[in-house]
């Protein structure tokens, strides 16, 4: 049998790990330099002849640095002859520019897929990418898991007296809708108005929240401003509580400073990008064994789907 080995970028060592742990195997050695002026170095420190390669890389903030340290793993393995690579990311950077929403500006997410396709990559493994077209964007195989797997046990455990999902805004109804299925409870929708970018202005609450306990879905949350004026429009319009189900916490500029005010009673994250700081609001998931199973899968040719039906 051909074997298959696990390596890491710098972006999430931890949670390159933990994948490592629940597939019993060590994460293989790869040394990442960075010169005085910048500059990423890598050296494949083991054969990789004929082997699967998954290298595990989120391509969260500095973005730049850890994508092109994606990349340039990949040129590396790729040159010493590996059978084949999967860049397994967790978090998929730049996936919000994936149309172009102004004159005169990239898509940059397409733009992206190019370049990992370009440095040789065969698969992408991700969850909950931003919006799902961006897998037309690639020619190779994406498999974009749903991070709602996550937050499903620990929302039951939670036995809320009169729960329902909200979505913050009209681009998550799916989401939001495929998770309430799940739960078999009802949604409504937070409408809002965006004027500039990590800007947002709540305008109107779709549906009755009157004495009941919300839980927020969002694929990401950045600088929390979205989800917290949804819960503070929420908590107004008559809500008890409300709970934010993000998969990733980005958690940029004043976002924890608005996450400690009083509209937000809990947000829960995934391990996909590791967090700044520690809150006493934040519950982290993980989602590494979900990740280290479909590497298991993936490399012995098996249902990848089969994990959600």
């Amino acid at each position: 049998m051909r074997g298959y080995k696990v390596f890491a970028g710098t972006a999430n060592l931890e949670f390159a790990k933990q994948v490592a742990k629940n597939l019993s195997l060590p994460l293989s050695d790869a040394h990442v330099h960075t010169f005085s002026d910048g500059e990423i170095s890598v050296q494949i420190s083991e054969s990789v002849r004929g082997k699967d390669i998954f290298i595990i890389q989120s391509t969260c903030s500095p973005a730049n640095n850890n994508l092109m340290e994606l990349l340039i793993l990949t040129d590396a393995l790729r040159r010493s002859s590996a059978n084949s690579i999967t860049a397994v990311v967790p978090y998929f950077g730049y996936a919000r520019q994936d149309r172009k929403a102004a004159p005169r500006v990239p898509i940059t997410a397409k733009l992206v897929a190019n370049m990992i396709q370009a440095a040789g990559i065969n698969r992408v493994v991700t969850i909950d990418l931003h919006a799902g077209q961006i897998q037309g964007f690639f020619d190779i195989p994406v498999d974009n898991l749903y991070g709602s797997v996550a937050f499903y046990n620990y929302v039951i455990q939670k036995n809320f007296k009169n729960p329902i999902v909200a979505s913050p805004d009209i681009g998550g109804i799916a989401r939001a809708r495929a998770f309430a299925k799940k739960l078999n409870v009802d949604i409504v929708i937070v409408d809002k108005r965006r004027e500039k970018a990590n800007e947002s202005e709540v305008m109107n609450i779709i549906g009755d929240v009157e004495g009941k306990n919300i839980i927020l879905v969002d694929d990401m949350i950045d600088t929390a401003g979205t989800i917290v004026k949804a819960a503070a429009a929420l908590k107004q319009k008559g809500a008890v509580s409300v709970m934010a189900c993000c998969t990733h916490p980005v958690l940029s500029g004043a976002a924890y400073e608005k996450i400690r005010g009083d509209e937000l009673d809990e947000l829960v994250v995934t391990d996909t990008i590791p967090l700044k700081q520690e809150d006493p609001k934040i519950r982290v998931l993980s989602v590494a064994p979900l990740f280290a199973e479909v590497i298991r899968r993936v490399y012995h040719n098996e249902s990848v789907n089969g994990l959600f039906s």
